[in-house]
C-alpha cells in the first residue's frame, strides 16, 4: 500500500471545537443571490404586517406632505387643481409603493398627442393636455432593448417598453411617456447583476431573512405562552394498562371530569394514589429577545423602530428625535434624488396642462416632513423680521447693510423656508395700478 500524505493548513485549527475544519459552522456562512418570486413577494406583503410596513411607510412618508409650488397665486391654484384632477399625489404614492414591492413601476403620461410609440412632445401640450395618469408595474411593462449609444439621452435604459393589454394586444410605449420609479438598486450586468437594467428589485430581497427571523421568533414566543403552564398527573400502572381500550376510555372520562370540577370551583379531586404537579415556563427576557430581532428588521429596512412599530421611545430622556431626523433626511434624499428626476417630464406636462403655457419661473420644492406649529413658524418669521429691521439701523448715519441687499437676502430666506408661498412671483410682479 502506498503512503498517505496529509496536508496541514497554516492556520488556526481546533479539532475539539471544529474551528477551521470542514465542519466549522462559521465556514459555512457565505452569501448567495436572493431569489424572490412575485408569488412569494405578494404572499409576504399580504400575509405579514412587517413586510407591508417596510414597503408602505417610506412611500407614504415621501408623499404625505407633498410639494410647495413657487408661482403666482393664480398659477398655484391652477397647478394644484390639475394635480387633484389627475390624482397625481395618489398615483405617485401607488407607483412608489409598487416599485418598492416589485422592483419597479411607472406612471404612463396619457396625453392627446398621438402615438405612444413616438417621443412625447412636451412643447405641444396645451391647456388640459394631460388626459390621465396610469400606474403600471414591471409585471405589466416588458422592457425592450437597452440603448447602448453613449450619446443618447436614454443610454443604459430601454429604447422602448411593451404593454400587453387585456385582449392580448401589445402596445409599444416610448420611455419619454413614462415616469419610471425603481425599487432597490441592482448591480449592472457587467458586475454580475441582472441583464435587464430597466428595473431594480424588491426592497424585501435584502430584508427577507431578518423579517422571517422576527416573525418566527414572535410565533415561537406566542406558542410558548400557551405552553407556559403544564399540569402533570402521575397515575399508578398507567403504562401497563395503556393498551386496554376500556382503560383508556375510563382514564379520559376520569380526567375530563376532574378538569370540569376544577374549572367550576378550582378544586382538583384525585385518588389518594395519584400525584399532581404543575410546571411553569419562565417568560422573562422574551420581550428583550423579540425587540432585538425587531431592531434588526428596523435596521435592515432603514426605518426607526419608533416609526416601524408605532411606539414611543423607551428609556430615560429618550425622545427618538435624532433617529427621526436621520430618517426624514433619508426620505428627503429619496424625494430629491429619485422622485424629482423621475417626475421631471411629467411636471413639465403638468404645468403646461394647468396654465396653458410654461412660465420658466415656476418650480416646486418638497415640503419638509418635520412640520413646525403655527406658533413656531410665526416666532421664526418675527425673529427674522426683527433681525432685518435691526440690521437696517444705522451707526452715525451710515447704513450697516444696504437696504437693497438686505431686502434680497430676506426675500431669499423666506423663499427657502417656504414662509410665504407665492412670494417670489409676487415680488417679481409689476406694481398694480394705484400702488404707491
Amino acid at each position: 500500500m502506498g503512503q498517505v500524505f496529509s496536508m496541514v493548513r497554516d492556520g488556526l485549527v481546533s479539532l475539539a471545537s471544529r474551528m477551521g475544519t470542514d465542519r466549522d459552522k462559521a465556514a459555512s456562512v457565505f452569501y448567495t443571490q436572493p431569489i424572490l418570486t412575485d408569488e412569494q413577494i405578494i404572499a409576504a406583503y399580504r400575509g405579514s404586517w412587517l413586510p407591508r410596513k417596510i414597503i408602505d411607510i417610506p412611500a407614504l412618508d415621501s408623499c404625505r406632505k407633498w410639494r410647495n409650488w413657487q408661482a403666482s397665486s393664480d398659477q398655484i391654484g391652477l397647478i394644484e387643481a390639475e394635480e387633484r384632477r389627475l390624482n397625481l399625489r395618489g398615483k405617485v404614492l401607488e407607483a412608489a409603493t409598487k416599485a418598492r414591492l416589485f422592483g419597479g413601476a411607472a406612471l404612463f403620461i396619457g396625453s392627446e398627442d398621438g402615438d405612444p410609440a413616438r417621443p412625447l412632445g412636451i412643447e405641444r401640450i396645451g391647456k388640459d393636455g394631460l388626459k390621465h395618469l396610469t400606474v403600471l408595474t414591471r409585471r405589466q411593462l416588458a422592457a425592450g432593448d437597452i440603448d447602448s449609444d453613449p450619446t443618447s439621452e436614454w443610454y443604459g435604459t430601454p429604447k422602448f417598453y411593451t404593454l400587453t393589454g387585456a385582449n392580448g394586444m401589445q402596445v409599444t410605449i416610448h420611455p419619454s411617456r413614462l415616469a419610471i420609479f425603481k425599487g432597490a438598486m441592482t448591480p449592472n450586468e457587467e458586475f454580475g447583476g441582472m441583464s435587464n437594467q430597466a428595473w431594480g428589485e424588491s426592497v424585501l430581497a435584502a430584508t427577507f431573512d431578518a423579517i422571517k427571523n422576527a416573525d418566527s421568533t414572535a410565533a415561537n414566543i406566542a406558542s410558548l405562552v400557551f405552553e407556559a403552564k403544564i399540569d402533570i398527573v402521575k397515575v399508578p400502572q398507567f403504562s401497563a394498562n395503556i393498551g386496554n381500550q376500556a382503560y383508556e376510555d375510563a382514564v379520559l372520562r376520569r380526567y375530563a371530569l376532574a378538569n370540569t370540577i376544577k374549572g367550576v370551583n378550582g378544586t382538583l379531586i384525585l385518588d389518594a394514589e395519584e400525584e399532581y404537579d404543575s410546571k411553569s415556563a419562565s417568560l422573562s427576557g422574551l420581550t428583550d429577545i423579540l425587540m432585538a430581532f425587531l431592531q434588526i428588521v428596523a435596521g435592515a429596512a432603514d426605518i426607526p423602530v419608533t416609526r416601524l412599530l408605532g411606539q414611543s421611545p423607551a428609556g430615560m430622556n429618550a425622545t427618538g428625535t435624532a433617529d427621526m431626523k436621520n430618517y426624514h433626511d433619508r426620505i428627503q434624499a429619496i424625494q430629491e434624488l429619485d422622485y424629482t428626476p423621475a417626475m421631471s417630464r411629467l411636471d413639465e406636462c403638468l404645468i403646461r396642462s394647468a396654465t396653458g403655457s410654461r412660465d420658466p419661473a415656476i418650480y416646486s420644492t418638497w415640503a419638509p416632513l418635520e412640520q413646525m406649529s403655527e406658533k413656531e413658524r410665526a416666532d421664526i418669521f418675527k425673529t427674522k423680521a426683527e433681525a432685518a429691521r435691526a440690521l437696517y439701523g444705522s451707526t452715525q448715519g451710515e447704513e450697516i447693510i444696504p437696504r437693497q441687499a438686505l431686502s434680497e437676502a430676506l426675500l431669499n430666506a423666506f423663499l427657502e423656508d417656504g414662509s410665504l408661498p407665492g412670494l417670489e412671483a409676487a415680488a417679481r410682479a409689476p406694481d398694480r395700478p394705484g400702488d404707491a
